[in-house]
């Protein structure tokens, strides 16, 4: 057999699969296969979609809703979106700065590839989500990794941010509340970023705030009012990307939808590449992310409520495992665990990737999580807790017992193959 023709493109080999979509697949597979695998390795709320999002998708149907649609979204849509800007974010913008697309992660992928060129600098905080890197990659710029600590809340300085920069620094990309980590940025601390911001005019900014609903204060309530870069500093609003959706909100993975807020010209751009890679996203959830927007929104504060208990039961619970340490996150639905004082089980120092390991000997024990070396970090797993109570605390179990000295000095790390293979 020859290979001439199985030549994959030079921008797809800059990147690596999804570690976090990798391990959810082989957890499915392992299930199919007659396992008891539980995993908290997918970003997925496990509470079901809000009852009148369902009706106006069955209703969007039931009216003949399946045509095509303009590239960037219904006229009701948008008008939704600028409605939940202002609301949920505080972020005033006219319809013609906003977008829709086939979920959050494709309006990055978009603005990303609308921008960058090769020999462009993109500043990304580590650890990072799976796919930032991987898109720039893709663009063909280069990834400067601004590493974080738990010590530091998982949050970026100034002083690192004003040092990083470069006249090749094209974008800076913000999380908050973050995956992996749950580190949410306060008002002060995004106001001292843009000061930096403000002497760099060719610098973009993501801001990526698809958990800003999901912040935890005082009995769920969430705080105060989610803080983002745009509105903290009105003077950089003009080159600062804003995305959200209804995914991690209402419960609506599946929908595929995300929404962005930005200059004119970007958001043009975006949509002028959408129209030649998706087109227009599903007519059905765009129908059923207005009612998302427009409608009810009181199960939020019982859905936070639920989502803190747990956080606060597994970071209580993962703490008390010998070898294990978990900060407690601000937002989302993710601890970043350390395992740092147990990985010596599971290879050399020199290797960043050893955690993978870490995750397969889990894997074998029943629990399915993600590498830390997967989101630019090293020696630890990310879990979600977004997953019933009763599966999640079984969870934490099982990976007690996987990391006991008797259960690691019977890893089997031969059998263990990267998770991406």
């Amino acid at each position: 057999m020859t290979t001439e023709n199985t030549e994959i493109s030079a921008a797809l080999a800059r990147i690596a699969p999804s570690r976090t979509t990798a391990m959810t697949d082989r957890a499915i597979a392992l299930r199919d296969a007659g396992r008891d695998i539980i995993s908290l390795s997918v970003g997925e709320p496990d509470f079901a979609t809000p009852p009148h999002v369902v009706a106006a998708a069955k209703a969007a149907l039931d009216d003949g809703q399946t045509k095509y649609t303009a590239v960037g979204g219904t006229a009701r849509l948008k008008a939704a979106t600028v409605l939940h800007f202002a609301r949920d974010l505080g972020l005033q913008v006219p319809v013609s700065q906003v977008t829709v697309s086939a979920g959050g992660k494709q309006a990055i992928f978009h603005a990303l590839l609308a921008t960058l060129n090769p020999g462009d600098e993109v500043l990304i905080p580590a650890p990072w989500w799976v796919s930032y890197p991987e898109i720039v990659r893709f663009a063909g710029a280069e990834v400067v990794a601004l590493a974080t600590t738990a010590s530091g809340g998982f949050r970026i300085t100034a002083a690192q941010l004003e040092a990083a920069i470069t006249p090749r620094t094209r974008w800076l990309l913000l999380n908050s509340p973050g995956n992996p980590t749950g580190a949410t940025y306060s008002a002060r601390e995004l106001r001292a970023l843009g000061e930096v911001l403000a002497r760099h005019p060719r610098v973009l900014v993501m801001s990526d705030d698809i958990y800003a609903p999901l912040r935890y204060g005082p009995n769920g309530s969430g705080g105060d009012m989610h803080a983002t870069l745009a509105v903290e500093c009105p003077d950089l609003a003009e080159r600062v990307l804003t995305v959200s959706g209804v995914s991690k909100s209402h419960a609506m993975t599946g929908f595929r939808i995300g929404v962005a807020a930005g200059p004119e010209w970007l958001i043009r751009a975006m949509e002028r590449l959408q129209s030649h890679s998706s087109g227009n996203p599903c007519s059905i959830s765009q129908a059923a992310a207005v009612a998302a927007f427009e409608g009810p929104q009181e199960f939020l504060a019982d859905w936070r409520e639920r989502f803190r208990a747990r956080r606060d039961a597994c970071v209580a619970a993962l703490n008390a495992i010998p070898g294990l340490s978990s900060p407690v996150p601000d937002g989302a639905f993710y601890c970043m665990v350390d395992a740092t004082p147990l990985m010596d089980h599971f290879g050399p120092a020199s290797d960043p990737n050893r955690d993978e390991a870490l995750a397969l000997h889990l894997l074998e024990h029943g629990v399915a999580v993600v590498s830390a070396s997967g989101f630019g970090g090293r020696d630890g797993f990310r879990i979600s807790f977004a997953a019933d109570d009763a599966r999640v605390a079984e969870a934490i179990a099982r990976i007690a017992a996987a990391l006991t000295p008797a259960a690691l000095n019977h890893a089997n790390l031969a059998s263990y193959t990267s998770v991406t293979k």
